[in-house]
């Protein structure tokens, strides 16, 4: 064992992930080097350490340290204290200024940084600002390294502990000690499991009332990931037991009554269809979200009832003026949508959707009425311009959204238009209404005015319901609160596309015809997973792209599952190494697992309302500016760069932004996508791999989402028994939602 120490004079790497860390220290002789390899988590040039391990002689590098050990000791020669200082550790003291310091102090440097701050005005050029800021930052950096050494030793790793202490500051290592369970609550993608690893270390919490309230809270956080907006009660207490079985009745029951005393919880009997009392348990925000959701839109309905005089001739000439003739149906959502506070317009593809919302646009124009238009993401945004021929943007962006409230539990986004500052349009189009969960719907609603905006709802209700909690449009629907239009019948050139008559097949519980020659839609019988792999890279490579017209990059593979030979995972590697396999000069950057590599196809997994995107024009300038990144929104990988640990990422628009490394955890490869993540998007062709999974994954609903999502061509590669299943099966996983309810009862009221 070998035992060395010296200044740090370069960091040649380190991973912001696990802390391994190349770098060399001065040697023994002047100019002498010795590189050192290891775990550092916490070092900066300029640094003095001393570290052991082992020497070893590499075949490339020559003479290594093997690191099993380091310690940072603070330098007691002024020499030591001058490059330390000067080093740029301490951001506002550079060489000349530590020079000065030193000077002063001499070997008494650090006691008077420490202890005695406000002595360092005593140098010209060093206000009582700087050196408080000194002082600030010399203690930060020691109580941090404190504190996630202490992290570190009972089990969590660098990333974590960063964030932990990010969130707790000095406080950490009280709060962790004495209940470990906090870190589930406050921490994102921390969780149960593992804060009940962190306590069975620390020991003595195994049947503490904080496990088993942090447990509650955990089943319920999953429970919303899953989409429901609460769960049963005797749900919730079922899977509590999966995470600890030694949860008896009184100790669930008193987790629970301490959850609700302070308002983490709510709790509402109804009784079900059979006549029996079922208590729902929400986590309260949830609660109020749907409350304030069914309020507003029975608020805003009232308020928007204003019959149009004269409407059948404007609608004549609406139709004269578009030089379209609508059926008696659309002619019937057209005067609702006018003549209702709240509309709701639905259908499945080919059944006249868009040709109806540009009539509706058109007679609000005729009234005088303003509209403005938008969808959920920005491919629907994009999309609905295109078809309507009048400018759509994200609900984020009509919203106005600012950065997240850091305080707010659940992570919910501030927007600026709300109560207080409405949206200021006659009628407001939300298209893809299928995609908006409880809380945007919340927030769009506080946007609008009674009486003064009226608010028309499109979508697919056939399709699967939102990523975040709720089924909002369903639930609108069917509580036969609002007026609902369906438009069902295929028009006829829609009769000519494949994919929109398989798709309503689908629908209606029948198998698609495969066996005619079809132009769009396209069924490949393979029964085994490694020959299906070897096809669809066939087809997304070299096959689809000249058929269609596009690059591989615009072909999107579209999986029910994310696990297995055909889940997204696998395939994503796969398909990566065949469109964008590595090649000298073209950097790549590993996280969390994943190879980044510049012209890779990547997906955002969750909403980040902080980060800033800019769009600019081929000579520079900039065109646009706003914030935020949403889940499921896809671009590709334009640069990395290891220096100012960036990546530039061009999204859909041609939106620009600069990823911090530390954010590369929400991202993932998007050769292959599940397709409920592509809900809202269209691909100019789609290749779904279908051989087996999960009955409660392989339902009618998904099979008729990934179809409907293809507009030149849809290719099925797989087994037919297997698609022939998913069209029988109508269970599709069922969400507890309340909302329906709330309407029907503040309607009564």
């Amino acid at each position: 064992m070998e035992e060395r120490e010296g200044y740090v004079e370069h960091i040649r790497f380190h991973s912001p992930d696990t802390g391994f860390t190349v770098l060399s220290i001065s040697g023994e002789k002047p100019g002498e080097e010795l590189t050192c390899v290891g775990s550092f988590p916490f070092l900066e040039e300029g640094e003095y350490i001393r570290v052991r391990g082992e020497l070893t002689q590499h075949n490339m590098y020559g003479r290594q340290l093997q690191v099993t050990s380091y310690e940072i000791t603070q330098p007691t020669d002024t020499d030591s204290m001058e490059r330390y200082l000067g080093s740029g550790a301490i951001k506002g003291i550079g060489m000349p200024t530590a020079l000065k310091i030193v000077d002063k102090f001499r070997e008494d440097t650090f006691r008077i940084i420490e202890r005695e701050p406000e002595r360092l005005a005593e140098i010209r050029g060093i206000s009582m600002r700087i050196a408080q800021s000194v002082h600030d930052q010399f203690m930060e950096k020691q109580n941090m390294r404190r504190v996630v050494m202490f992290l570190l030793q009972i089990g969590i790793n660098l990333n974590q502990g960063l964030k932990i202490y990010k969130k707790y500051g000095e406080a950490t290592e009280q709060i962790v000690g004495s209940n470990p369970y906090r870190l589930a609550e406050d921490i994102p993608r921390f969780g149960f499991r593992m804060a009940d690893e962190i306590a069975r270390r620390i020991g003595g919490l195994e049947y503490s009332d904080q496990r088993f309230r942090a447990c509650l809270l955990h089943v319920m956080r999953l429970g919303t990931q899953a989409g429901h907006a609460y769960l049963p009660k005797q749900s919730l207490r079922n899977h509590a037991l999966e995470y600890i079985p030694e949860m008896d009745e009184d100790s669930f029951d008193r987790a629970l009554t301490s959850l609700i005393i302070e308002n983490k919880l709510r709790t509402v009997t109804i009784c079900d269809e059979d006549g029996e009392e079922q208590e729902q348990v929400y986590l309260s925000v949830y609660y109020h979200t749907e409350q304030a959701i069914a309020r507003m839109l029975l608020d805003i309905d009232h308020g928007g009832r204003k019959p149009v005089a004269g409407i059948r001739r404007i609608l004549e000439d609406a139709e004269a003026s578009e030089e379209i003739e609508l059926d008696e149906i659309q002619r019937d959502a057209v005067r609702k949508a006018v003549e209702n506070g709240v509309f709701v317009l639905t259908g499945g593809p080919g059944t006249g959707k868009t040709t109806t919302i540009n009539t509706i646009i058109r007679v609000c124009e005729m009234l005088g009425r303003g509209v403005v238009l938008a969808a959920p993401t920005g491919r629907a945004a994009k999309r609905m311009t295109e078809t309507t021929g009048h400018d759509a943007v994200t609900i984020h962006r009509l919203l106005e959204v600012t950065n997240m409230d850091e305080g707010g539990e659940t992570g919910i986004p501030r927007f600026r238009r709300n109560e207080e500052f409405p949206l200021e349009s006659d009628v407001v189009i939300i298209d893809e209404v299928s995609m908006v969960d409880m809380h945007l719907m919340c927030a769009l609603l506080k946007a609008i005015i009674p009486g003064m905006t009226s608010l028309i709802l499109v979508g697919d209700a056939n399709q699967l319901p939102s990523v975040g909690p709720g089924n909002v449009l369903r639930d609108i629907m069917e509580s036969n609160a609002f007026s609902v239009v369906r438009l069902e019948r295929i028009f006829r050139q829609a009769e000519a596309s494949d994919i929109v008559v398989n798709a309503h097949r689908i629908n209606r519980g029948e198998y698609p015809d495969i066996n005619r020659k079809s132009k769009d839609f396209f069924f490949m019988q393979r029964m085994n997973a490694r020959v299906i792999r070897e096809l669809l890279v066939q087809l997304v490579k070299e096959k689809l792209p000249p058929y269609v017209g596009v690059t591989p990059m615009d072909i999107q593979v579209l999986t029910p599952m994310r696990k297995g030979e055909l889940g997204v995972e696998g395939l994503n590697v796969l398909l990566q190494e065949a469109l964008n396999p590595p090649e000298d000069g073209k950097a790549q950057y590993e996280a969390h697992g994943v190879i980044f590599r510049i012209g890779d196809k990547v997906m955002q997994t969750r909403n980040n309302y902080r980060l800033e995107w800019e769009i600019r024009s081929e000579r520079n300038t900039l065109i646009d500016s706003g914030e935020g990144i949403f889940n499921g929104d896809i671009g590709i990988i334009r640069d990395i760069n290891e220096f100012s640990k960036q990546m530039e990422i061009v999204f859909d628009d041609n939106k620009l932004v600069y990823y911090d490394f530390e954010l590369l955890e929400d991202l993932e490869h998007a050769y292959a996508v599940t397709i409920h993540k592509a809900q809202g998007s269209e691909y100019p062709a789609i290749v779904m791999p279908l051989l087996r999974g999960p009955r409660m994954l392989m339902n009618r609903n998904l099979l008729y989402t990934g179809v409907t999502r293809a507009v030149n061509c849809a290719v099925i590669v797989g087994d037919e028994a297997a698609m022939r299943g998913m069209v029988d099966n109508v269970e599709e996983q069922k969400r507890y939602t309340g909302l329906m309810r709330c309407i029907r009862e503040h309607r009564a009221l």
